[in-house]
């Protein structure tokens, strides 16, 4: 009888003493000290995407080594180039939110009208060769841009098409 009173004893504090120990890890795990450090960890770990960086100075690489807008929009031009957006980008592109692709909208804000004529006229090569092109690959889960045979006139109406987007 008086050993099973000790190994009933022996049980219930070793129960306790464990109880209490996971207790004790628990609160040392969610001080504010290991919070913060936490939160500097993630805040100088945030990394921009490629879609949200801006470079309005790389004209990429393709035919268009330059190119200067009017003030004003041609809509005629623009109109021309949302029927072309419709017809070969759409399957990937949305004109205001990421989709396959990133977003049409803003884009004149964070690129330079070359680039943009150049990934829609040469993508296989920006891909390969310009730095931010092989960023937006990886951040669209590596689907590439699909080449469709447009015409730099082509180009440079859905560019138009995008400034009415703005």
């Amino acid at each position: 009888m008086f050993k099973l009173s000790i190994l009933i004893s022996s049980v219930f504090i070793l129960t306790f003493l464990s109880c209490g120990k996971a207790e004790a890890e628990k609160r040392a795990g969610f001080s504010y000290e290991n919070m913060s450090s936490e939160t500097k960890k993630t805040s100088t770990e945030a990394k921009v995407l490629a879609s949200e960086k801006i470079d309005l100075i790389n004209k990429g690489i393709g035919p268009v080594t330059s190119l200067e807008l009017p003030n004003n929009i041609d809509y005629t031009l623009a109109k021309s180039g949302e029927a072309i957006f419709k017809k070969m980008c759409t399957a990937c592109h949305r004109p205001d939110k990421k989709f396959i692709g990133p977003a049409a909208k803003g884009i004149l804000k964070t690129r330079t009208p070359e680039w943009i004529m150049n990934m829609i006229l040469n993508p296989e090569e920006m891909i390969r060769k310009d730095p931010l092109a092989k960023e937006l690959l990886i951040e669209f889960n590596y689907a590439p841009m699909i080449k469709q045979d447009l015409t730099q006139e082509d180009a440079r109406a859905i560019l138009e098409y995008y400034r009415t987007l703005n």
